[in-house]
């Protein structure tokens, strides 16, 4: 009889777990395709996802999206104390140690782009109310990051820069595009207004005016005539000064975005630097600039290119150039050929100057020649790819990660050169609605949960990864945060099929089930009440 009354007891526990849990968010409208699905949204209705703040002594929560459909399917369930009967070596335990801590986490976002905020422009106010609250504020995403192009880019319906009066070295002409005050600005503004933190933007130009090169042309390469080099600094400053006006702060710029994509023959706006010019362009022009600017405390930020570019950096701020190094605050690499070059390139970087800090700044699906379609609704492989990039990155130590254009239309546009990619979001501006694929639930199982302040601390698997559903690629795989709220956030991507994991801090042990090929976000408490629990987590 005992048995029984604890059975409809917890039974009636758990049930009231879930209802709470669930109750207070918007479920996914999805529309299944060849993979997964996507969630649609429009002016009436868009899920929401809220994130568990306050826990019941004892229990911890989870958030699962999966390719069979899941979009953040909460659940809360409750700590149990150690199984002394499972060995910290059997291959679906993992080793939790809050006092082996290493970098703070920034942020996460995307980019503003003319195509962004067109795409964004072309819904109905309601439904341009929804895409902002579901990227931006607590009932979505919770991006606290955003990427600005200075002028334009291959995202743009056409090229243009702030100042094309040819020669004019003192920019008496120089004025924001038509395009700041209708698309970026606004955009900026509305998520700021929604955000659940400071938003922190990465500002990085193309190319400067075309009288500043030696091609004469924004297109396709050429390089900043050294006689140019201070007037495109000061160019840079004002982009910052006149975005202040408008109630923006920039937060950090780059010196170019990919400084040698001109090599690769990109036919868009793009600027070749040579090594040693982009040192003293560090040294003697942006970085004195920077710090004289009225717009006061930008970051700087250097390289804004492929990994495997980092020993040419590396080269430039140890040998070439030391001085310039000074005036840099981080590096920021973009993951477009990650799969080709080692994390340890990044690792090497950061340990070589271990005062500065590393963000990736820019990555797309459906980037290259061979990804057909561009633009692939409900593709979970491309969810696999984002959430498998981010994990590597964070765990080799950088500071956050920034997706590329924040939405693009149907086709993955508008670009006026043609080059169309996927995005997270893709607006349908006949039928009025957007589509949130699996890739924007993968960048959401990190942004949401990892608040600005956010400290990676030590995880590790069991030694027994022979298994067929073991742990095969740890920097891949799985990664732990403590956040400012004194909760342990685990972020877990399963690439097979349905298991069991055990997760094991201090004397608790945290049981959980990993569905087949998902992403799972586990958040556990760690300010408990140890008086009802017959286990204790270990902070110091």
């Amino acid at each position: 009889m005992v048995s029984v009354k604890l059975f409809v007891v917890s039974t009636l526990s758990f049930l009231l777990h879930q209802i709470s849990a669930e109750c207070s968010d918007v479920p996914c409208a999805a529309k299944f395709y060849n993979e997964s699905s996507v969630c649609v949204c429009n002016s009436t209705y868009c899920d929401t996802i809220t994130r568990v703040t306050s826990f019941e002594s004892g229990t911890f929560a989870t958030y699962t999206s999966s390719k069979e459909g899941k979009r953040f399917y909460k659940q809360i369930n409750d700590i149990q104390s150690r199984d002394p009967s499972v060995s910290d070596d059997e291959g679906n335990v993992f080793l939790l140690d809050p006092t082996i801590r290493y970098q703070n986490i920034e942020g996460f976002g995307g980019a503003v782009t003319d195509s962004a905020g067109i795409n964004l422009k072309s819904l109905p106010l309601a439904a341009q109310r929804k895409l902002i609250n579901s990227y931006f504020s607590d009932v979505g995403i919770e991006y606290n990051m955003l990427r600005l192009p200075i002028a334009s880019t291959d995202f743009s319906t056409r090229i243009y820069s702030y100042d094309d009066y040819r020669n004019d070295t003192d920019l008496d002409n120089f004025k924001l595009a038509k395009e700041d005050y209708e698309y970026k600005i606004p955009f900026i503004q509305h998520a700021k207004d929604v955000a659940t933190d400071d938003i922190h933007i990465v500002a990085a130009s193309w190319s400067p005016p075309k009288w500043m090169k030696t091609k004469d042309s924004m297109v396709a390469g050429g390089s900043v005539k050294h006689r140019f080099m201070q007037d495109y600094a000061e160019y840079h400053c004002k982009f910052a000064e006149a975005y202040k006006k408008n109630g923006i702060d920039i937060w950090a710029m780059s010196t170019s975005n990919e400084p040698t994509s001109p090599l690769l023959r990109t036919p868009f706006q793009s600027t070749l630097w040579y090594v040693p010019d982009m040192g003293a362009f560090i040294s003697k022009y942006l970085g004195p600039t920077l710090r004289n600017c009225s717009a006061e405390g930008i970051k700087l930020l250097t390289i804004d290119d492929q990994r495997g570019l980092i020993p040419l950096f590396s080269a430039l701020f140890s040998i070439i150039a030391p001085e310039a190094i000074e005036y840099v605050d981080g590096f920021a690499l973009h993951s477009y050929f990650n799969k080709i070059t080692p994390p340890s390139m990044s690792t090497f970087l950061l340990k070589q100057f271990p005062d500065k800090f590393a963000l990736v700044t820019e990555y797309c699906a459906g980037s290259s020649p061979s990804d057909k379609p561009k633009v692939d609704l409900g593709s979970w492989a491309r969810a696999k790819d984002y959430v498998q990039d981010i994990l590597e990155n964070l765990n080799s130590n950088f500071v956050g990660w920034v997706d590329w254009n924040l939405c693009l239309n149907r086709q993955g546009g508008p670009t006026w050169v043609g080059n169309f990619v996927d995005s997270p979001i893709i607006v349908d501006a006949k039928k009025q609605e957007f589509y949130k694929q699996p890739m924007f639930y993968a960048m959401g199982h990190f942004s949401k949960f990892l608040p600005r302040g956010s400290q990676r601390i030590q995880m590790s698997a069991g030694a027994d990864n022979q298994c067929d559903k073991c742990v095969k690629d740890p920097s891949k795989e799985y990664i732990a945060f403590m956040t400012p709220e004194d909760t342990i956030v685990v972020i877990i991507y399963n690439d097979g099929e349905a298991r069991e994991a055990t997760l094991r801090v201090g004397t608790c042990d945290v049981i959980t089930q990993l569905d087949a090929n998902s992403i799972t976000t586990i958040e556990i408490p760690t300010t408990q009440d140890d008086g009802n629990m017959d286990c204790k987590i270990v902070v110091d």
